[in-house]
């Protein structure tokens, strides 16, 4: 069974984001083991405190390293990896989920807040994540946002069979889905899809993806 250790200011949200569908079903199946821990809770300071201002001025507080690094040494198991999400780091894809998911080693996320971190915390992790280039308020979203991309690609999760020609795969876009009815207001289903003819419905998809993938994500196919 993996272990996902989150450390966070906000847990409760992160529990209720976390607490449905595939990813509450893995949990439930013992696939994955999800641990929340509010690293407040390892703060010396008398009155909980996990920030203060900045060396050099500036505007915003910056968190401080006691608690995280303490909570992070606790936490920290032998066969486990630590990632700190934050806007500065490597931008997160699906060849980073199929890796961490192939990996055997047990993982913890580290989220931000205020202005973020003290930047002597990257001598305490060993991977730096953006899930894009854009400022959220905290790392909670982000760190649901990996933790669902990884746990629906873990062994008996999902069937494998769904998993091949997702989005990404192959680093190509998935192909058009279509259910009833055949005709909705005038849109059709694609006459092949009903055709009973499994390989021009597989030729019809594959050719479906490329040409989605050059539309939407040319960027793709140049990578």
């Amino acid at each position: 069974m993996r272990k996902i250790v989150i450390l966070t200011l906000f847990d409760k949200p992160i529990q209720q984001l976390l607490n449905f569908s595939i990813i509450k079903n893995a949990i439930t199946k013992k696939i994955v083991e999800i641990k929340i821990i509010n690293f407040r809770d390892y703060s010396k300071d008398k009155h909980k405190k996990v920030d203060d201002y900045q060396y050099g001025g500036g505007p915003g507080m910056v968190l401080t390293l006691q608690p995280i690094v303490d909570a992070i040494k606790k936490n920290k198991t032998k066969n486990m990896e630590v990632i700190l999400l934050s806007p500065q780091g490597n931008t997160y894809d699906q060849k980073m989920a199929n890796k961490f998911a192939k990996s055997k080693k047990n993982l913890m996320l580290v989220c931000g807040h205020y202005e973020g971190f003290d930047a002597r915390i990257i001598n305490f992790v060993d991977h730096v994540i953006s899930i894009g280039d854009y400022v959220l308020t905290g790392g909670e979203l982000p760190a649901c946002i990996v933790v669902d991309s990884i746990v629906r690609l873990l062994d008996s999760c999902i069937a494998k069979k769904s998993l091949l020609n997702e989005s990404f795969s192959k680093k190509l876009l998935d192909y058009d889905c279509y259910t009833k009815p055949k005709n909705f207001y005038g849109y059709k289903v694609p006459k092949v899809l009903l055709s009973g003819n499994h390989k021009l419905i597989e030729e019809f998809r594959k050719k479906n993806r490329l040409k989605k993938t050059k539309q939407l994500r040319p960027d793709l196919l140049r990578k």
